[in-house]
């Protein structure tokens, strides 16, 4: 029988060989939400009964000698902030939580065309504007390493049902780390899938009618899971054009650059001074990079050449404001349209560096996961290091924002825990549209170093 924190491509293979049906395994997954989600408030929302239903369908085809997909019968959740039929969507907003969504987002959608039975919704700051999970309608959300930390934001509670085994993989979104920085503090795996690769169509504050949303110049949705290959299989399933578009293009996932440690030409940089790492985390970095040399891959330090980094904070900065900020209407069209042009330079000077490198590694943020603090103003905030109080808005952020503004994939991988024994996750780049390269270089460490640890206190 399957364990509670077997991966999603291992609870697949399982239902498929029938060792265990689909109605079990989500029946086991909401046992395990009634004994530990208390503890967590990760899981807001629960699909109880659709999906106990939805995993006896899926019994009935699949002894029909129909499979619905790779994810067929698999238990998973997704972030409070897709629509979804019967749920509200309402981003921590108490004048929407009880606007109930009429559909389900596009990525949604083709999670369970794949199979995957959604077992409920995980919980967010409000519009999801936080590195931490609280608001006014659910509370916080705790982190399963120590619930007196928080699990991160805005996929603080996808992130810590992962880890702590609720759900075989989530799905969340992705703008200024909240998926990333998620995975580093619970020490699952996360991708921030290449721009515009999977569907936003659905991700919005209230009940989507199907009208088009936004379009987006930073923020991506994407999996959190247990392993590399699961975020692989994920993105397999999410990826590509919407109904529309197909008519014209289609997307396949290219095939990693490498598929041996010791061939990736890897870029490091664990270090700078604008946003110095803690030195538990740091150690950690650098035990990491220690072992990727003595495997025989080669690794060379330092940004890429010409790598405007002040340019690229405010250039992040502005793009990120004008979205969230009313005031920025006032700026001129021109403003924005530069913005973005220098966001398209940003990104052919990463796709010229990935002519010489495979992958890139970074810190995911500056600290392992920290105790909760939702004072107001946020901007008021710093975080207690070791080595002093930091400013909370200033550097938490600091080094997601390379990918994010470039568009390019980030994975975070789990590569081991600080002295306190809080997980530490590193941040791999890749070039646009590679996602599996950066992937599959997560899976190739793991094999060396090792990957997901369950958090103690989860194991039960």
């Amino acid at each position: 029988m399957t364990s509670a924190f077997d991966t999603a491509t291992n609870a697949a293979e399982a239902i498929r060989a029938k060792q265990i049906s689909a109605a079990e395994l989500v029946e086991l997954t909401f046992q395990r939400i009634d004994r530990l989600n208390p503890q967590l408030n990760a899981i807001i929302w629960q699909n109880r009964d659709a999906a106990l239903a939805r995993a006896k369908d899926a019994d009935r085809a699949l002894a029909g000698g129909r499979a619905w997909g790779p994810l067929h019968g698999v238990p998973i959740t997704i972030k409070e902030s897709f629509a979804y039929r019967g749920s509200a969507n309402a981003w921590g907003l108490p004048q929407l939580k009880d606007a109930i969504s009429p559909r389900t987002a596009v990525a949604v959608e083709r999670l369970e065309a794949a199979g995957a039975i959604v077992v409920g919704k995980t919980n967010v700051p409000v519009m999801l504007a936080d590195w931490q999970t609280n608001n006014p309608i659910h509370g916080a959300s705790n982190n399963p390493w120590d619930v007196a930390r928080t699990p991160g934001g805005s996929t603080g509670g996808g992130a810590a049902a992962v880890a702590a085994g609720l759900g075989c993989l989530t799905i969340g979104s992705d703008l200024a780390g909240s998926i990333r920085i998620p995975a580093h503090f619970c020490g699952v795996y996360g991708h921030k899938p290449s721009l515009n690769l999977v569907s936003m169509a659905g991700f919005q504050p209230g009940p989507w009618d199907g009208s088009p949303g936004y379009p987006m110049d930073l923020a991506v949705v994407g999996p959190l899971a247990r392993s590399a290959r699961d975020l692989a299989l994920a993105l397999a399933v999410l990826g590509g054009p919407e109904a529309g578009d197909a008519t014209a293009w289609t997307w396949t996932m290219p095939a990693p650059r490498h598929t041996r440690l010791e061939d990736f030409r890897i870029g490091c940089v664990v270090e700078d001074q604008k946003a110095p790492v803690t030195a538990d985390v740091a150690a950690v970095y650098e035990r990491t990079v220690s072992e990727l040399e003595r495997a025989g891959s080669t690794v060379t330090r330092g940004f890429p050449a010409g790598l405007d980094v002040p340019a690229q904070l405010e250039t992040f900065s502005f793009l990120l404001t004008a979205m969230v900020n009313a005031q920025n209407v006032v700026d001129p069209h021109i403003r924005w349209l530069q913005a973005s042009q220098h966001r398209l330079a940003v990104r052919a000077l990463w796709q010229s560096y990935f002519e010489s490198h495979d992958v890139l590694l970074l810190p995911t943020t500056i600290t392992a996961a920290f105790p909760h603090d939702h004072s107001e103003p946020i901007g008021k905030r710093t975080i207690d290091t070791p080595e002093g109080k930091r400013p909370y808005l200033q550097q938490v952020p600091y080094w997601i924002i390379f990918a994010s503004l470039a568009g390019i994939p980030a994975t975070v991988a789990p590569v081991g825990l600080t002295r306190d024994g809080l997980p530490v996750g590193i941040q791999i780049l890749a070039p646009m549209w590679e996602d599996v390269t950066s992937i599959e270089f997560a899976a190739l460490l793991a094999e060396r170093i090792g990957g997901f640890t369950p958090p103690p206190a989860f194991t039960a």
